[in-house]
């Protein structure tokens, strides 16, 4: 597992509220990859709770959304052996929230691929926090090509 995170071996200009490292008010999610997976840690703070304790379930959305999506981008750009993952955006995706969510430790998020087609990947993913799953995630990202708002903002 490298060092650097994907976002900031990638994208160290990027704005993305979830994932951006040069997001001063974003959530600056880093996402790594080991192995088939890519994986994250993430350490909630108080102005992210829906209610005492708990987690903010639109948080919770962004921040597998974008650990996705960079899970997506890591594919390609290995499937494809790129220096430089291609722009993805999210296509669609749905969350399944478990059960509530603390925010007294890290949680932990884990994505792979299993399915993907040309420049459309879908992705599943998972959120953990004090050992248990909770929530889900599965979602379809395609890399963008010119013309798109979001191309080359990588």
């Amino acid at each position: 597992m490298s060092e650097s995170s994907l976002q900031d071996l990638y994208s160290p200009g990027g704005l993305c509220f979830g994932c951006g490292p040069a997001n001063p008010r974003g959530l600056r999610l880093k996402s790594f990859a080991q192995g088939t997976a890519v994986v994250a840690a993430w350490q909630p703070e108080t102005h992210h709770e829906a209610f005492p304790d708990m987690l903010n379930g639109g948080i919770i959305g962004t921040l597998l959304d974008c650990h996705c999506n960079w899970t997506a981008a890591w594919h390609l750009l290995t499937r494809d052996q790129l220096v430089q993952p291609p722009c993805t955006v999210t296509s669609e995706y749905a969350i399944k929230l478990l059960r509530p969510t603390p925010t007294a430790s890290p949680v932990e998020l884990s994505a792979h691929v299993v399915e993907n087609s040309g420049d459309r990947v879908v992705v599943e993913g998972t959120l953990s926090a004090a050992g248990r799953l909770r929530a889900t995630c599965r979602g379809i990202f395609v890399a963008v090509k010119p013309g798109h708002p979001a191309y080359a903002k990588w």
